[in-house]
């Protein structure tokens, strides 16, 4: 599926305590964000080194639920429920699933956000500009992958974040026109497969 690699190129439990060695006032400042953001809207660009580029609308309602939808032509969307993911994919008109704590998404839909425990580690911090860009890896195994999450310094928000994984494909998603703190309708957060052409109710 051309856009699996959002959420299923690295298993990332963000489970335990964060390692106080670790916890720098980057992470910190990360960290209060994601946790404070409740709903927001964007526009997204995914590129990805094994595929085109695509755009589409970004929503969130933490914790839990998100939605990826894409501009057309693409009839494909990305869907988290609360405790699933869901992809479906135009093309082939199937969808496939997992569990959130099993994917990447699990990184801003906690309700209790960390960034840093025992089984991960924080690879580098940069600062580029008006950006601050955090890539963690898995302490264990760093060559299974990493992703980076890019955040604008003012005003503080999430911009962007990178998936690179064990094969080295990368996968990007950069958002732009955010605006957060909105109600958002709970069916934007509810997988329903649209209709197959030449099918009656």
């Amino acid at each position: 599926m051309k856009h699996i690699l959002l959420f299923i190129a690295l298993n990332l439990a963000l489970l335990a305590p964060a390692s106080a060695t670790q916890r720098t006032p980057e992470i910190q400042q990360a960290e209060r964000y994601l946790q404070n953001l409740t709903t927001a809207k964007a526009r997204f660009t995914q590129t990805s080194s094994a595929g085109p580029q695509l755009t589409g609308d970004f929503y969130l309602s933490r914790p839990g639920r998100l939605r990826f939808e894409y501009d057309d032509p693409l009839n494909d969307y990305i869907v988290a429920d609360g405790t699933f993911i869901y992809l479906y994919d135009g093309d082939i008109n199937e969808q496939s699933n997992a569990p959130i704590g099993q994917t990447l998404a699990d990184f801003i839909l906690r309700d209790n956000i960390r960034l840093v425990n025992e089984d991960l580690k924080i690879a580098r911090i940069m600062h580029v500009d008006n950006m601050v860009q955090i890539t963690i890896q898995q302490a264990d195994d760093p060559d299974s992958g990493s992703i980076m999450l890019g955040f604008q310094k003012n005003p503080f928000q999430l911009k962007k974040w990178r998936v690179v994984d064990a094969m080295g494909t990368i996968t990007e998603i950069v958002l732009s026109d955010m605006t957060t703190g909105m109600k958002l309708p709970s069916s934007l957060f509810a997988f329903i497969a649209p209709k197959k052409e030449g099918f009656n109710d």
